[in-house]
């Protein structure tokens, strides 16, 4: 049966207790004795929140947050090759943005969004992504507080990712927590970016997650900062299997043989997953066409 913390009376038809709504180890007959009892049970209730944190936290995600390619549905690579489509907010690899122009090309058909099929506008026309704004759509808002940043309009930068966040953009929350360690377009704040970093991590962004596993590296936390790379490590992050190569090698029992084997495995398997002929053809041709630049 269960009592209510501080006065111990039982739950029964005319008495309903409620749950400690930040740890849920305890429950409350009332708001008094809830009150009463916030002194002892303060030191219990944090650490609790802070186990439930750390359960999600460190939860490995099953993909980036990138996902699959709307058309080929193969997973994103982590890397840069991957296109935004202002036009629908789509991101497409390049194999297949690659693949559409050929097409086009050899039908002599107009050149249109690889995804929704909207003609492609002009050079700096950005009419598209700021109907997908006023939309709300948070890919795009992200986006555009990403053209701000560029421009070093950091305050509406900060205002456009802010709205992405509340939205339930991951990236957004990445870029933030860089605004917050510069103390571009808002005040230096570590806390708010760790919370930024972490909330990032847990949606699956690969950067996030290395850079939070720099931030604990940093601060002493060394089996925290571990754990970060190889959550991030297995998303197919090159930096943090770097950073496990180092330390597997130069910081004896930092890392298990186990958990460098698991970490390796899991990177060879991220990478491979988002690769296929289409695209190893486009990023032939894209590296041609930055090496005439």
């Amino acid at each position: 049966m269960m009592y209510c913390a501080p006065c111990g009376i039982a739950r029964v038809d005319d008495v309903k207790l409620k749950k400690c709504t930040a740890c849920y180890l305890v429950r409350y007959c009332s708001v008094k004795c809830q009150k009463e009892h916030r002194p002892k049970h303060k030191k219990e209730c944090r650490k609790r929140v802070a186990e439930l944190r750390d359960k999600i936290l460190f939860k490995q995600p099953e993909s980036s947050h990138y996902g699959d390619c709307p058309i080929c549905l193969l997973p994103l690579p982590v890397d840069e090759n991957k296109i935004m489509m202002h036009c629908c907010s789509k991101l497409v690899c390049k194999g297949c943005c690659h693949a559409n122009q050929v097409r086009e090309i050899q039908e002599s058909l107009e050149h249109k969004c690889p995804f929704c099929r909207t003609a492609a506008p002009e050079p700096c026309d950005f009419s598209d992504l700021m109907k997908r704004v006023e939309a709300n759509d948070p890919v795009a808002i992200c986006e555009m507080g990403h053209m701000r940043h560029e421009e070093g309009v950091y305050k509406s930068a900060y205002e456009y990712l802010s709205k992405a966040a509340e939205l339930g953009d991951v990236d957004a929350h990445s870029s933030l927590s860089i605004l917050y360690h510069l103390g571009k377009g808002v005040k230096k704040d570590a806390k708010r970016e760790v919370y930024h970093l972490e909330q990032a991590a847990i949606g699956g962004h690969p950067t996030a997650r290395h850079n939070l596993g720099r931030e604990e590296w940093s601060n002493g936390r060394l089996d925290r900062a571990v754990k970060h790379w190889i959550i991030a490590t297995k998303l197919g992050q090159d930096e943090s299997l770097e950073m496990l190569k180092k330390i597997y090698t130069k910081s004896k029992g930092c890392v298990s043989k186990e958990d460098f084997a698991a970490a390796l495995r899991g990177h060879q398997a991220a990478v491979d997953a988002t690769k296929s002929p289409q695209r190893e053809v486009a990023e032939t041709f894209f590296d041609s066409v930055v090496a005439l630049e």
